[in-house]
């Protein structure tokens, strides 16, 4: 079961939290998918002059591309969702928490400081972990074993993932697309490089969940 629909009465804040490459996509055309992120992608076309069959046809490519050089094996999938996303993650969120802190102490007085930045990355580790372990202590077990549906479980993760679809507007948000301001120190751009580069491992790690292994053991 695809929780991914495209149609040009899609919101725009949803494709960007689900597809990969879609957001880079929507910056490409001026789309805004955070204060903007409650359009449709039609009526977000038409803001920017675009024809919304362009677009979607856009969106449509990446979705065909998505996914494509996963492991075909479901054991290897699951490896390769541990070591490319899961070790990624845990180690990249406690770097940008630490840089994210060190930024909003110094730069606080900075109109364009990204303050509540650290505390938005260290919600997302947490909740994140949690969300992890489920995976690596339940879920993946069960299905290497070849559990025939996981349903239940899968429906779990799945709310999880439209949690961190959310935290991910806020992330773009705070961080005003992830663009430092003019004269911005050396900490300020690694810091929003590493958010963005984070945030877009998530929606690739949640696409490949969604959108190629869960529905393995979800009822056609």
């Amino acid at each position: 079961m695809s929780d991914l629909l495209l149609s040009l009465d899609a919101e725009v804040g949803d494709v960007a939290a689900q597809l990969p490459g879609a957001a880079g996509l929507f910056r490409r055309h001026g789309i805004s998918f955070c204060c903007g992120g409650g359009l449709t992608l039609a009526e977000a076309a038409t803001t920017r002059n675009l024809a919304p069959e362009t677009l979607l046809a856009e969106l449509q490519a990446l979705a065909d591309a998505a996914g494509a050089t996963a492991p075909q094996d479901t054991p290897a999938l699951i490896a390769h969702i541990l070591d490319r996303y899961h070790e990624t993650h845990r180690r990249e969120l406690a770097e940008l928490i630490a840089l994210a802190e060190k930024v909003e102490a110094v730069h606080g007085d900075h109109d364009e400081a990204p303050h509540g930045l650290m505390l938005l990355l260290d919600d997302m580790r947490d909740e994140m972990e949690d969300h992890m372990q489920k995976e690596e202590q339940i879920l993946f077990p069960m299905m290497r074993m070849g559990a025939p549906t996981l349903e239940g479980p899968i429906a779990v993760m799945r709310d999880d993932h439209d949690r961190h679809g959310e935290q991910l507007r806020r992330l773009e948000h705070l961080t005003r697309g992830f663009t430092p301001p003019e004269g911005a120190c050396r900490s300020w751009h690694a810091l929003y490089a590493g958010v963005r580069k984070f945030a877009e491992d998530l929606v690739d790690h949640m696409h490949l969940e969604n959108e190629v292994l869960f529905p393995r053991f979800e009822a056609a």
